[in-house]
């Protein structure tokens, strides 16, 4: 049998990630003959993109509504006072999802970017009132380091994690 090129091995390793993102649940053996791979070559390239982190997890896409909760967005922008080790360490070993405990919030997604804001965070509580605690615990536990602090509600997710929302007219009541 022919060495299979390094090129190709990413080609093929790219194509299953994107399989994965649309979802991550499906067996090995929709995934071969979907893509015309054998299922040994998926379960192969899988567990190699697992050991290299290529991928880093796997979870289903939830709507949060039916669990009686609201989704938001906070927008966060670092001040000019340094940060003090203790303060990154915090951040590096993600000690942010300790600080939800306390006002029933769940951080889903978090992001450091480049623009405008610094730190954009993705989460959920059961309401408003229990999201505007988890921003002021935020802002007590790391005094100083934020300037501004911008918070939104999702009304509606279009798309998440790669996945189109079922529930359209839920869309079209906000449009």
């Amino acid at each position: 049998m022919a060495k299979t090129s390094r090129k190709q091995i990413d080609l093929d390793e790219k194509r299953i990630m994107a399989e994965l993102e649309r979802n991550s649940n499906e067996s090995l053996d929709v995934l071969a003959k979907r893509l015309k791979f054998s299922r040994q070559k998926i379960w192969r390239i899988i567990r190699r993109l697992d050991k290299s982190r290529a991928i880093w997890g796997y979870t289903a896409v939830v709507d949060n509504e039916m669990r009686s909760l609201k989704s938001y967005v906070l927008m966060l922008k670092r001040s000019s006072k340094p940060m003090d080790e203790k303060t990154l360490d915090s951040f590096v070993s993600l000690h942010l999802q300790d600080l939800t405990s306390s006002t029933g919030a769940s951080i889903e997604s978090m992001f450091y970017v480049h623009g405008e804001y610094d730190w954009i965070l993705s989460f959920t509580a059961p309401d408003i009132k229990m999201a505007k605690r988890f921003c002021e615990t935020l802002l007590t536990t790391y005094p100083g380091v934020f300037a501004r602090m911008s918070l939104m509600e999702t009304l509606v997710a279009v798309r998440n994690h790669h996945v189109a929302n079922p529930n359209v007219k839920k869309l079209k009541e906000f449009l």
